[in-house]
């Protein structure tokens, strides 16, 4: 593993035409998606479709938008019973539900229009490929009644973290690994500014153990405001993780922004050694948190550090109210689920 910052100034010149909000950002709305698939939860959909409904009464509690989709005429039925008005039901083909992933990423062209960026997807290094998740993105865009702007590359959401400012977090695992795009740290660095503006990348090495995603960002560090970042700390002896995130944290200390801040970095007390129904150590993971107008969603599994990685987080976001919701049932057993949250939503921002 390697140790310190890797992060410098881009030679590439960056697209100056879209720029990707922060997640704080004033939002439109909040997209997430029903499970409908029984297959895909291992017989079991009961369990995630309650964690979803709880998500989506504490975004709507709080005031946003919520816009839900539902692939055929059961899981129309099932959600309208589970969650009532509290969403906007919209029907759309989709192999699981992890929008993140597969949906759109929202930006703001220079004329401040919001676009709809698209990728191209392979089920995450050819692991899951199912039908649905190459359309669903410009499903959403359509009803979302915005342009896309089309790359041809495979990227996923969680894949990248976005400060609003032109600096992006990501893992080597993720954007180097040669079952997406075959990249070379310069090739990847080119591309995310062509796409996104981005006008400096902060590396990480590697995520958390058993994450099918090959180290998604998005459940290891995360931006919080400008220059501010958040991680995680071991949460005991046996944390399976422990070494990876006190190197996380070390290399982020280390970091700095587009704008050349020494990045803050604020540890969150991790979830630690979380083991399934099958007896699998599974990436559950406090930062996999969703941010929202008025309210931040903490996914928390019944762990004796939960609590105190709320209060953390409600110290971090003093001006939204921060809730922890059972993500249980979306990190599932068997090889269903492995996300939260985060995963599972894509905020559009304000015009």
């Amino acid at each position: 593993m390697r140790t310190g910052a890797d992060d410098h100034d881009m030679n590439t010149e960056p697209d100056v035409s879209v720029v990707v909000p922060a997640e704080w950002a004033p939002q439109k709305a909040i997209w997430t998606a029903w499970p409908a698939n029984a297959e895909e939860w291992a017989g079991d959909l009961g369990a995630p479709r309650a964690d979803v409904a709880a998500l989506i009464a504490a975004l709507a509690g709080a005031g946003n938008r919520v816009r839900l989709l539902v692939d055929d005429a059961e899981a129309e039925a099932t959600a309208r019973a589970a969650v009532g008005g509290l969403a906007d039901l919209v029907a759309a083909h989709y192999g699981d539900i992890w929008l993140r992933d597969t949906g759109p990423i929202f930006a703001r062209s220079a004329a401040g229009e919001i676009v709809a960026l698209r990728f191209a997807t392979n089920g995450w290094g050819g692991k899951y490929e199912l039908p649905g998740d190459a359309t669903v993105g410009d499903d959403i865009a359509r009803t979302a009644g915005v342009p896309v702007v089309r790359h041809d590359f495979v990227i996923e959401g969680g894949a990248v973290d976005h400060d609003g400012e032109g600096t992006i977090l990501t893992t080597r695992q993720t954007l180097l690994n040669p079952n997406r795009n075959g990249w070379s740290k310069e090739q990847a660095e080119a591309e995310l500014a062509r796409a996104f503006g981005t006008r400096k990348v902060i590396w990480i090495d590697e995520g958390l153990l058993n994450d099918h995603t090959d180290g998604h960002i998005d459940n290891i560090a995360r931006f919080v405001a400008p220059g501010h970042v958040v991680c995680q700390s071991p949460a005991g002896p046996d944390d399976p993780n422990s070494a990876t995130l006190d190197q996380i944290a070390d290399t982020l200390a280390e970091a700095t922004d587009a704008a050349g801040r020494r990045l803050r970095v604020t540890r969150v007390p991790g979830v630690g050694r979380y083991v399934n129904r099958l007896g699998e150590v599974s990436p559950a993971s406090h930062m996999n948190f969703i941010v929202a107008n008025g309210i931040v969603v903490v996914p928390v599994y019944g762990t004796e550090t939960q609590d105190a990685a709320v209060a953390a987080l409600a110290r971090v976001f003093a001006d939204r109210q921060v809730v922890g919701v059972s993500s249980r049932g979306l990190l599932g057993a068997g090889g269903a689920g492995g996300g939260s949250f985060h995963c599972i939503t894509q905020q559009e921002p304000r015009p």
